[in-house]
């Protein structure tokens, strides 16, 4: 941790180089991609969504990138070979693994979820690849693409209609980039099990809109949720942590908030980044989500050091209850993740 390279005054990342008040003051917010370069590089992926004039478009997520011949899109999994749309994994197969978790698992909606409250496991299937770039990924291995596991339709499906099995939940990464195969899989699991499993995302938020509304519409179906990682508000802070723009995100949330009032799927989380995701940010996250329905479960969860923000310490007490505080005054349902970090801090 450094003091602000602008301001010379406040906290910043040593990565990043530069305090949350200075980067909500920044007016070339396209430069703020900048500092993601050399984390793309390791791991040969694409410095910047490609965009093409006479690309092929790929519109999963909210990054359209459009691929000219040989670009690779920026989740790295979609590819432009001589003209046509291509993908690191072949037809009805995913790059992904699955594991079992005893109920309740500790998925962001335990605390209130249906799943959670019945005797059993949580199918839990993890995408490999990304359409963000965080610097603080807990599960940067989705990265590794080379060497990602290959899961076919059948077998996914197989694992999830198990008697043991309550709940099936879809994460990484992020699903959104493979997210035609998880709708697909979620379809045959509600089909082949009668509608006796709780389907359940949990994702950045910035997939195509058409595809997270069906998404939804399943999770409503099966008792199960959406969980959204409003990761931050200003446009700037979350260009600076996580290399792309999460307005998407916002609009999507809003979207399924008025198509969906009372099927109680929805929630949301926010990682509580040291001195960048700070009263302001969550202010601004929680008055957006009270807006449709202050009972709407809500999570903080305490940041630890990881990937390139190692740096930085536990979120500060100090800083968890400021948060926490000015969240309660909005919502109804506001719940305090990885609170045994706090140890820590």
């Amino acid at each position: 941790m450094i003091k602000c390279k602008e301001c010379q005054i406040n906290p910043a990342a040593n990565f990043i180089g530069i305090c949350a008040e200075c980067l909500r003051k920044a007016s070339n917010s396209e430069s703020l991609v900048n500092i993601h370069e050399s984390v793309r590089e390791r791991f040969d992926l694409p410095k910047l969504p490609p965009h093409a004039e006479a690309g092929i478009r790929c519109s999963l997520c909210a990054n359209n990138c459009r691929m000219g011949n040989g670009d690779i899109g920026f989740c790295g999994l979609h590819y432009n070979r001589a003209g046509k749309r291509a993908h690191r994994y072949s037809t009805h197969t995913a790059l992904s693994y699955m594991y079992l978790d005893l109920l309740p698992t500790n998925c962001c909606a335990t605390w209130f979820c249906q799943g959670s409250k019945e005797p059993g496991y949580n199918l839990a299937v993890f995408f490999y690849g990304c359409n963000f770039n965080c610097l603080f990924c807990q599960n940067a291995s989705h990265k590794n693409l080379s060497g990602a596991t290959v899961v076919t339709e059948d077998e996914m499906v197989a694992a999830a209609i198990d008697s043991r099995v309550r709940c099936v939940c879809f994460f990484g990464g992020s699903p959104e980039p493979q997210l035609p195969f998880s709708l697909r899989v979620a379809r045959r699991i509600i089909k082949e099990s009668n509608n006796n499993k709780h389907i359940c995302w949990e994702w950045n938020g910035c997939g195509n809109p058409k595809l997270v509304k069906k998404a939804a519409e399943m999770a409503a179906d099966s008792g199960g949720t959406v969980k959204f990682d409003l990761k931050a508000y200003h446009p700037n802070i979350c260009r600076a942590l996580c290399g792309v723009d999460n307005q998407q995100a916002f609009r999507n949330f809003q979207m399924l908030a008025e198509e969906f009032p009372r099927t109680g799927i929805l929630t949301a989380t926010t990682l509580l980044v040291p001195f960048y995701i700070d009263q302001q940010e969550v202010e601004s996250i929680v008055k957006f989500i009270a807006n449709f329905n202050s009972d709407i479960p809500y999570s903080l969860l305490i940041f630890s050091p990881h990937f390139y923000l190692h740096d930085l310490p536990v979120t500060p007490k100090w800083q968890v209850n400021k948060c926490y505080s000015v969240a309660c005054q909005y919502l109804e349902r506001v719940h305090l993740g990885n609170k045994h970090l706090l140890y820590f801090s």
